[in-house]
Order: C-alpha cells, then sequence, then structure tokens
C-alpha cells in the first residue's frame, strides 16, 4: 500500500485525521479554501468503496484516497493553487472510475473537470505496452521522440503537467519492492518525466525522479557510486564542515546576511559526468560543494569577490547563470575553487528567490506573476502558458548523455497529432489526418484492405479527424480494395498526400478499361445528379489537357485527374464568360443603360432567375424577354423554355454568366430514401453544417413501401458547393438517391 509520506496526522487507531492532514500542508489556506480540499478529500474517501475498473498500474493494491493525499501532498510542495489540489486529490477515483468525470465537474466546477481530464489523456503515455526507441512503421524518429511530443501537444495547461509529474512521483515510490513493475515505470520517468521536470526547472522533483529511476535500471552503476560515496562521507562532512566556518568569518565581516550549507552531489548527475567526460570517480570535483544563499543580486558578486579572495579559482570552472539564465530559468554562480587541503570545492551562490525557483521551477515563476486563484488567471494565465510552451521546448535532457533529442516547438508540436496503434506504439500524422491516413501510415495494403475503424474501442466514420492521444484501430477485409471515392477531396476520407498517392498508384495498376468504365461512370453520375445534360465531353477533355474523352475518363477513373477538376472545367466552358456581368445581346444592337444586373443588348431591362428550372452559375442559360418582369433566364435544357421557343421564338435572346454573379441561388433537391426516425434531422444538420440555407421542404410519405420523398429548396453559391453537397446526403443511410431537380 502507498502510504503517506508524513504520518503525524494519523490517529491511534491508523485513520487519516483530515483536519490535521491540512495543517500539514506546506502552504496555509484561507477558510473557504480549506473547506473545498476537505469536500474533495471526503468524496475520495466514499469514492475508494465503490467498485471501479482493475487499471493494471502502479496503484492497483492501494486506495484511490490515500494515493490522492499523497499527490496533493506533493503539489502542496509545488506551490500550486487549491483548483490543482483537488484535480489531485481526485485524480486517481476518477482513473479508477469509481467517480465519473462529469460528477466532479458539477461539483467543483469546470476548472477541476479540465486539469483531471488532461491528466487522463497523459496517461495514455502511461499505457504504452513498449518503450523501446527505433523508429516504427517508417517513421524518421524513435518512440521516446514522439512521446514526448505526443505531451506537448496533450498539455494546454501547466498544472497538467504538475499532476502528473506529482503521479508519476509517486508511482516510483511505490514500487520500491516491486521487481514486476519497477523496471517500466522507472523506464518511462527516465525517458520522459524526469528531462519534462528538468525542463519545467523542478529541482525538487528532477531529483529524485533521477535518482529513483537510475537506480531501478543501472543498479550495478548506482550500488557502486554510493558505496564510494559513503566510504567518504565522514572525510567529506568534516571538509564541508571546515569550509563553512572560513566562510562565515569572511562573510561576517563583510557585514553581508547569508545562509550556507552543503550540497549533497546526487548519484545519477555523478554519473553523468563520469560518461559524459569520460572520467572516474575520484576526478568528479563537485563531489565536495556548498551553497551559499544572499539576499539580494549585487550580494551574490559581492560574495564571489570574496571567496574568490580566500581561495584561488579554477580556470574555465566559472558559469554566471544570473546575466545568463539557463533555457528552465534556473539562476545561480557557479565556480570552482581549490579549497582547504588543497581539495577542489565547487561553490554555488544565488539569491533566496532564485533557490526557489530552481527548487520550484514553474511554480515559483507563478508565485512572482501572481496568485493562482481562481478569480485573477486572467491576464497571468496567458504568461504562464506562454512560458509553458518554452520551456518544453525539448532538447538535450532525455536521461542519457548519447541520445540527445532534435529541437522542436510547442507551435510545431501543435501541427501533428500523435496517436497510439493497438500495440502501444505512437504514430506522428500530420493535423486532421483520418483514421485512412493512419491505415496508410501502418501500411499500404492495411490501407488498401481498410473498411472501418475504432478510436478508443468505438467505431468512427472514416473521415473523422484523429486526436493526440487516442488509439487507432483498423478493421480490413481481406476482398478489400480502394474507392475511388476515397479521392474525392470535398467528401474528407484522405487528407495527406502520402495516403493520397498510395491510393492514386492501386488505381494506375488496374486495367486501362477498367478506368475507363470507371471513370465514365463516376463522371455521368456526377454530371447527371447536377442536372448538367449537355455537356460536350470532348470539349472538357481538351480543357483538362487530355488527347480524348477516354483518355480523361481513364485519368479519373484511376485516381490521377479528379471529378471536382472535370467539373470546374465543364463549368467554365458552359458559362461562356467574355464580359465581367450578365451580358444580355440581340444582332444589331448596342450596349444601353443599366439596371440591378448589368444589361448590354435591349434596353433597359430587369432580369430574374426563372422560377422553373432555377439556374446556377455554371449553367448553361438562355434569357427569355417577358413582357412585365424583364429577362427571364432558364437554363437552356429547360422544358419550359423550349415550349416558350416554340410559340415565341422572337423574344429568345442569348445570355451569358459574369464573373460576379449573385451571392446565393435557389436550387431545388429530390431526395428518396427508405423512412426511419431522426432521418430528416440528419439531412438539415448536413445543410446547417456546411451553412446552407434552406428555404423550403416538403415531405411525403408512402407508408406501403416505407419510402420518404423529400423536396428542398434551398441557396447555393455555385455547383462546386451543390455537388459537395449532394455527395454528403448521398453516403446518409438510408439514402437511396439525390440529385438537384431540373423541373
Amino acid at each position: 500500500m502507498v502510504r503517506v509520506r508524513e504520518q503525524s496526522h494519523l490517529t491511534a487507531s491508523g485513520e487519516i485525521d483530515l483536519e490535521r492532514w491540512l495543517q500539514q500542508l506546506p502552504l496555509a489556506h484561507r477558510l473557504d479554501e480549506q473547506e473545498l480540499l476537505l469536500s474533495a478529500c471526503v468524496l475520495a474517501r466514499e469514492a475508494g468503496s465503490l467498485p471501479g475498473r482493475d487499471v493494471p498500474d502502479w496503484a492497483r493494491e492501494s486506495d484511490c484516497f490515500v494515493t490522492g493525499l499523497d499527490i496533493a501532498q506533493i503539489l502542496s510542495e509545488l506551490h500550486v493553487g487549491t483548483e490543482c489540489l483537488v484535480a489531485g486529490i481526485l485524480y486517481r477515483a476518477v482513473r479508477e472510475e469509481r467517480l465519473q468525470l462529469d460528477t466532479v465537474g458539477e461539483r467543483f466546477g469546470p476548472g477541476v473537470r479540465n486539469l483531471i481530464g488532461g491528466v487522463l489523456r497523459m496517461a495514455a503515455i502511461s499505457d504504452l505496452k513498449t518503450q523501446v526507441d527505433s523508429p516504427v512503421l517508417g517513421q524518421a524518429h524513435g518512440q521516446k521522440d514522439n512521446i514526448r511530443k505526443m505531451l506537448v501537444a496533450l498539455v494546454d495547461d501547466v498544472r497538467v503537467a504538475l499532476i502528473k509529474l506529482a503521479e508519476r512521483t509517486c508511482a516510483i515510490r511505490a514500487v520500491k519492492n516491486d521487481e514486476e513493475r519497477r523496471w517500466p515505470i522507472a523506464r518511462e520517468v527516465f525517458d520522459v518525466y524526469a528531462p519534462l521536470a528538468h525542463r519545467l526547472g523542478i529541482g525538487h522533483l528532477k531529483w529524485e525522479l533521477e535518482d529513483l529511476s537510475f537506480r531501478y535500471i543501472y543498479s550495478d552503476a548506482y550500488r557502486k557510486i554510493a558505496r564510494l560515496l559513503d566510504g567518504k562521507r565522514l572525510e567529506r562532512d568534516r571538509f564541508i564542515a571546515r569550509v563553512t566556518g572560513e566562510l562565515t568569518r569572511v562573510l561576517e565581516q563583510a557585514g553581508l546576511q547569508f545562509n550556507i550549507s552543503g550540497r549533497a552531489k546526487h548519484i545519477y548527475s555523478i554519473w553523468r559526468k563520469m560518461q559524459r567526460k569520460g572520467i572516474g570517480f575520484s576526478q568528479v570535483y563537485d563531489i565536495r560543494a556548498v551553497r551559499i544563499l544572499v539576499p539580494e543580486i549585487k550580494d551574490c558578486y559581492a560574495t564571489l569577490g570574496l571567496v574568490h579572495g580566500l581561495w584561488r579559482n579554477i580556470p574555465n570552472e566559472f558559469d554566471d547563470y544570473i546575466a545568463n539564465p539557463k533555457e528552465n530559468g534556473y539562476r545561480s554562480l557557479h565556480t570552482a575553487v581549490i579549497g582547504p587541503e588543497g581539495k577542489i570545492l565547487e561553490v554555488q551562490i544565488r539569491t533566496s528567490q532564485m533557490h526557489e525557483e530552481a527548487e520550484l521551477g514553474v511554480c515559483a515563476h507563478w508565485r512572482y506573476k501572481g496568485s493562482d486563484s481562481s478569480g485573477g488567471m486572467a491576464s497571468s494565465y496567458e504568461e504562464k502558458i506562454a512560458w509553458l510552451r518554452q520551456v518544453l521546448d525539448w532538447h538535450e535532457e532525455t536521461g542519457d548523455s548519447g541520445d540527445v533529442a532534435e529541437q522542436f516547438s510547442f507551435d510545431l508540436a501543435q501541427d501533428r497529432v500523435y496517436v497510439f496503434t493497438p500495440n502501444g506504439d505512437v504514430v506522428n500524422l500530420a493535423q486532421g489526418a483520418t483514421p485512412l491516413d493512419f491505415a496508410y501510415h501502418v501500411h499500404t495494403e492495411v490501407g488498401h484492405h481498410c473498411r472501418g475503424a475504432k478510436v478508443n474501442g468505438v467505431i468512427v466514420p472514416l473521415t473523422y479527424s484523429l486526436k493526440t492521444g487516442e488509439r487507432v484501430e483498423i478493421l480490413t477485409s481481406k476482398q478489400g480494395s480502394p474507392r475511388r471515392d476515397w479521392l474525392q477531396s470535398g467528401l474528407g476520407f484522405l487528407r495527406t498526400s502520402r495516403a493520397r498517392a498510395k491510393v492514386q498508384q492501386w488505381f494506375k495498376a488496374q486495367a486501362r478499361e477498367d478506368n475507363i468504365d470507371a471513370g465514365r461512370h463516376l463522371l455521368e453520375r456526377e454530371f447527371r445528379r447536377l442536372a448538367l445534360t449537355s455537356v460536350d465531353y470532348r470539349r472538357v477533355a481538351d480543357k483538362v489537357n487530355m488527347a480524348t474523352v477516354e483518355d480523361m475518363f481513364a485519368a479519373v477513373g484511376a485516381g490521377d485527374l479528379s471529378s471536382a477538376t472535370v467539373l470546374n472545367a465543364a463549368q467554365s466552358l458552359v458559362e461562356k464568360r467574355p464580359e465581367p456581368q450578365l451580358q444580355v445581346a440581340r444582332p444589331g444592337s448596342g450596349p444601353v443603360s443599366r439596371s440591378q444586373i448589368k444589361v448590354q443588348g435591349v434596353g433597359n431591362l430587369l432580369t430574374h432567375m426563372a422560377g422553373c428550372c432555377k439556374p446556377l452559375p455554371g449553367d448553361a442559360i438562355v434569357g427569355f424577354i417577358t413582357q412585365i418582369r424583364g429577362v427571364s433566364i432558364h437554363r437552356s435544357d429547360c422544358a419550359r423554355l423550349l415550349k416558350l421557343q416554340e410559340t415565341s421564338p422572337e423574344r429568345v435572346i442569348e445570355v451569358a454568366w459574369g464573373e460576379s454573379p449573385r451571392e446565393n441561388y435557389e436550387v431545388d433537391v429530390a431526395i428518396e430514401a427508405y423512412d426511419r426516425q431522426g432521418l430528416l434531422r440528419d439531412i438539415t444538420g448536413l445543410f446547417a453544417n456546411a451553412r446552407i440555407n434552406v428555404l423550403a421542404i416538403n415531405t411525403q410519405t408512402n407508408k406501403k413501401r416505407h419510402t420518404a420523398t423529400m423536396r428542398l429548396t434551398v441557396e447555393v453559391p455555385d455547383l462546386g458547393a451543390l455537388s459537395k453537397l449532394l455527395e454528403r446526403i448521398d453516403r446518409l443511410s438510408n439514402v437511396i438517391s439525390v440529385a438537384r431537380v431540373s423541373e
């Protein structure tokens, strides 16, 4: 069982006295904050007796309540706010599903809910089955690099990272006597979380995480250095006492306020220095070290002068991290001198504030930026997030001297998503990638045979946008093959060029005759759906730089040419745009005046779109001069226009679309589907998502055939928008057909 480190809050019977525990926390809390913390503790204690999910991790035999107190104790030492402490207390109960996240949100607010939700997303990293660092699935970088980038992409609030660090600290303390779980937890801490603590500047946790993980992974090296340190402990303590006495005398004479302490050298840092410099233990000089704390920066440099006046300094062993702070914000003066008995001594000099920053890192930074209480987070919160993004700019500190990760920025990480395979490997994809993109990234054949996908165990559409931290499983079929719909950009199946190229390559390999038939079918279906009945395929083929119509069909069928490109070419041909406005012309007429749409030809005539065929920009059109409403614009294949041409051919005139048509045009759409509950809601939802206005809906149901026929009047900007909309409606379940109505 994990035990809370301080035991003075236990009653005689071994129960936890929450009032006493609260008083032991390093920071004092207001009365309302104390009540909030006690309420969270009581809820966590009650949750411990509720049924939950068996989480196969370090705390599976522990009590979520005791673990929550342990996490909160560590967070309190980092000087975080009450909201973060509440999230730490309740995290394990939510992780074990003894408490629902929504319940926590209702009781403690969205801030606590979001913090716990963020830590749960990070917990996916702890669920990895392997921590190998070799590249997988053809990726350029190893798994450690992807995991670190995933961490950056997941964290949008620095407090989430702090709670996770506290939880990992509890974990590595808890597995001291558990050989089965000790190594994987130590490996993860060593590779991911100790570097994270370093980048956040939290030396308070960094050193403990490094030493414990090093102890479990490299036990022989750890024990050897520990024995050498123990063997020289008495000599080192005597030497430090002599150094402290001499420094005290000199600093007091100078009238400085100060505090001197011996600085313990951590075992991992000794080993790392030995490995990096290729030296033995006896050559690690800063094993003997002292730290001097003074009130102000000017006192730091005054103290440095006194130290160098007392003992001779070693050339090239002085670092001024006050003038040039480390990237994680660390500030101090470091110097090495030849001290008493001719032994080398390291001296660190800093202010008390710098020391607190060195111990607490980002947490100390918060204290000097302002309070973390929920009432005062507006302006300083953005500064904290910006600071987090700077310190999470990983490089160098990756756990061992031979593994230097490539530097990357937070913004770059935000342009990628990092998802898990079922085996626990991390895959790095472009932002907005779909399960189908993921399938082709895993293997070309997996993509070709893909027929569905599960995300976190739930079936999702192949157009679903993946999010960082999700686990993706591809469902395949032995007889499956790519579909040409996947190449239509408007449908959103593929969003990476790599996956699109693999699908195109597959279709290129198919027989030319099959591609011709497939391309012809695809284009005919598209033009028929849009009610474009007067398309000259030969002219369209010329427009898209194809020698013959069959070449155009074959290119569409093979995926080399998109149907959208052909549609755009067809529109440009039927639009006939010689002038930048809608023109009305009659032989022998000159240009005259203007109306709502600029007219050239037969006088000051108004124009309007005919209600019978409702032409759209891109349709071939003809004008008819009415007696009252000016020129009525019809589609050239409109049945009513054909009758008018027979009865009054002299009133039929040529017209063409201009470059600036009206913003939206009315069009009628007919849908036939097998009736089901929610059908109308799904259809109107597609219109709403596409931001297309629905002007009228008429629905009729055939109870014998169990079908529904709908006719909708909508406003669309052009044929391209209409094409995408009709394709999406056609993909809805139970839809039999959907098409533009020509009459």
